[in-house]
């Protein structure tokens, strides 16, 4: 069976004009939570960015590096990378230091939004070149609050790289 991530990019990749935003979080209630306060954003905020998820760390470095069912895609870096830390297959810790380790790729921003308040967690993502360390609130106004903030500080006033339009 197909991933959510290989289902949007075979149905519908030639819709995904905008910049995508790489969302890595196995919860399936906490990624229709992120969406359903999406739908809050400012319209012209959430009609940039297309959302692309991937449900396990293994499949999002796959995307990332093009290997395995994706070495020959035609697609655009993510330009921000928002990345629960507990996953299936490779955990977010792993794939943030992958990701900074690696030149076309370690100035995407990731932006960890975890329910751990470890401190041993947080320092260990920026350790490894996390770019932010959100708290995933519990509630949904605590959630919009939050997603709110994390697009107006990243999405809205940051100006970020330019990575072209496709990666090849």
């Amino acid at each position: 069976m197909k991933s959510y991530a290989q289902r949007l990019l075979t149905s519908a990749w030639d819709d995904l004009t905008h910049p995508v935003i790489m969302i890595i979080e196995d919860s399936d209630e906490d990624f229709y939570t992120f969406l359903r306060v999406t739908q809050n954003l400012d319209l012209f905020m959430r009609s940039q960015y297309k959302f692309l998820r991937f449900e396990d760390g293994d499949e999002a470095l796959d995307y990332l590096f093009r290997q395995g069912d994706y070495q020959n895609l035609k697609a655009p870096l993510p330009v921000g990378i928002l990345l629960d830390l507990n996953l299936p297959g490779t955990d977010g810790r792993d794939i943030i230091k992958k990701v900074k380790e690696t030149p076309d790729l370690q100035m995407i921003p990731v932006i960890v939004l975890s329910t751990s308040s470890s401190a041993h967690d947080i320092q260990t993502c920026y350790r490894y070149g996390a770019n932010s360390y959100m708290l995933k609130p519990m509630g949904v106004l605590e959630m919009q609050q939050t997603v709110q903030i994390l697009f107006q500080n990243w999405f809205q006033f940051t100006v970020l790289p330019s990575y072209g339009q496709f990666n090849t």
